[in-house]
């Protein structure tokens, strides 16, 4: 396999993992500024967030997780994770390169491992690509009775265009990683409750806010990162 080849494998892996708050992935963001493939099959990974202040919990999510999506490909020996000037950038990058636990890398600071906000966030997840899917839905002649009652096997089975094919499977992706199960209705709740036809529209307006709380995110932060970078080459 040609270095370029690999190159490209690396950034493909590094599209999978997202902003845990804004359900983009790193890549899409321009948090990744290199991924520097070394001698001996290691990979250097360097990443910035869009400020110095960035909450370091979200911060070590999203190194860990660069580490892990890269370190899972067959020809990747060793992957470093470098995050960029932020105030705990040391204690991140040694807890991620120590495969360490949030709390173990912030050793008297906090009892949380992570596993509570990430379970949150991958819920906020599954809320904002459950709703994209069902206005596609709507927009394409589906009502909220069809919508409520199809089971996930009738749901993947449905003839799609492009755009419809590539909101089913971010959602079903998103599905997955909350552990829903492969039978029975296609639309739930996070937790797992069928979704109810007279209650779908009041439904449906509780994830579009979660939908819309997260774009306003992602829109502040590129604007953050953009201004950063600007000072930072100026």
């Amino acid at each position: 396999m040609d270095r370029d080849t690999r190159t490209q494998e690396v950034w493909s892996a590094l599209g999978t993992v997202t902003d845990p708050e804004i359900d983009e992935s790193v890549t899409s963001l321009d948090f990744v500024t290199s991924a520097q493939i070394q001698p001996g099959n290691k990979v250097r990974i360097e990443f910035r967030l869009p400020t110095y202040w960035c909450a370091p919990n979200f911060a070590f999510l999203m190194a860990s997780d660069m580490r892990d999506a890269v370190t899972e490909l067959p020809w990747v020996e060793k992957v470093t994770v470098e995050l960029l000037d932020h105030f705990s950038a040391n204690l991140i990058n040694r807890g991620v390169a120590l495969k360490q636990d949030f709390r173990d890398a912030f050793p008297g600071e906090t009892d949380d491992d992570l596993s509570a906000i990430r379970l949150k966030f991958l819920g906020k997840a599954f809320e904002r690509r459950q709703e994209l899917l069902i206005r596609h839905l709507l927009a394409n002649g589906r009502d909220p009775a069809w919508i409520t009652a199809v089971s996930l096997r009738e749901l993947m089975s449905l003839p799609l265009e492009a755009e419809g094919v590539r909101l089913r499977n971010l959602y079903v992706f998103s599905r997955r990683r909350n552990h829903c199960g492969e039978e029975g209705f296609a639309f739930t709740t996070v937790d797992g409750s069928p979704l109810d036809s007279s209650g779908f529209r009041t439904y449906l307006r509780k994830v579009t806010g979660v939908r819309r709380n997260a774009e306003y995110n992602g829109f502040i932060c590129r604007g953050l990162l953009a201004a950063r970078n600007a000072a930072l080459s100026s």
